[in-house]
């Protein structure tokens, strides 16, 4: 009977930092430096891309590109694509680390996925410069898979492109991609996954996709919870994900239904 492998996990609000909010914060504040007032909604759109094509994907959008022709007189340039990654990585790298709590029932699945001989990988849109910042504060907290990957060692091809799956796959062994699950909380996660072959999981509570913190999500009643989440089981659905989850702790169950699906 084929069995699934491994499971590749996304970082910030898929398995730590509820809500995605990092590097939320440091986007906002970049274009507030720049002189250029985004929403929380536009920061967080293009989130699961390598930090310096969303930055870039930020200034592609029409009201952000209308605000910077009208301040700066021009349309942006690749040198101010680089001149805000500059300072967006400042200021990410000053509250990275508190930003590292895994979230509910991620460490109690991980056991329970590893007691069941699946190998644990992880990509991120996150630098390797962060990651050696969130790695380290993640495993202090009892989160460490067995292996990361960054786009720093795809030579930058990060999501949607399918190379930091491939990475983990051959750093961890994987035989084939139908054997391999990709757990995520954005669109880009799910474009990794399918470009890549995997099976495409996405978690809903405490996603960026949502863009609720902890304290957010539990002070809405039961019949406003159950409406946020149909509202972005629906976007993952309409984008191509295979499963979605509401928590970490339904993925062994996702696990089981494959392998069913292998047995028909």
């Amino acid at each position: 009977m084929k069995k699934v492998e491994g499971i590749i996990f996304d970082w910030a609000g898929t398995t730590i930092d509820f809500g995605c909010f990092a590097p939320v914060h440091a986007f906002v504040t970049v274009f507030e430096n720049a002189g250029i007032e985004v929403t929380i909604e536009e920061a967080r759109e293009p989130m699961g891309l390598t930090k310096i094509d969303h930055i870039r994907t930020m200034l592609s959008m029409p009201r952000i590109t209308a605000l910077w022709n009208e301040k700066y007189g021009q349309e942006f340039t690749e040198q101010d694509v680089e001149n805000l990654y500059v300072g967006f990585e400042a200021a990410l790298l000053e509250t990275l680390a508190m930003y590292t709590d895994p979230k509910p029932e991620v460490l109690e699945t991980i056991e329970q996925l590893r007691s069941q001989g699946l190998k644990i990988g992880s990509t991120s849109g996150y630098t390797q410069k962060m990651m050696d910042i969130v790695a380290p504060e993640a495993e202090k907290k009892g989160y460490h898979p067995d292996f990361y990957m960054t786009a720093d060692g795809t030579s930058g091809m990060g999501r949607p492109y399918p190379y930091m799956i491939y990475r983990n796959m051959e750093a961890l062994k994987l035989t084939a991609a139908g054997h391999v699950v990709k757990v995520g909380d954005t669109i880009p996660d799910i474009d990794e996954a399918l470009n890549a072959g995997v099976w495409a999981v996405t978690v809903v509570v405490g996603s960026s996709e949502m863009g609720l913190s902890e304290e957010e999500f539990d002070a809405l009643s039961e019949a406003e919870q159950e409406e946020w989440i149909a509202r972005v089981e629906n976007t993952f659905i309409e984008r191509g994900a295979d499963f979605t989850i509401r928590t970490i702790g339904e993925l062994p169950g996702v696990i089981g239904e494959i392998e069913r699906r292998f047995m028909e």
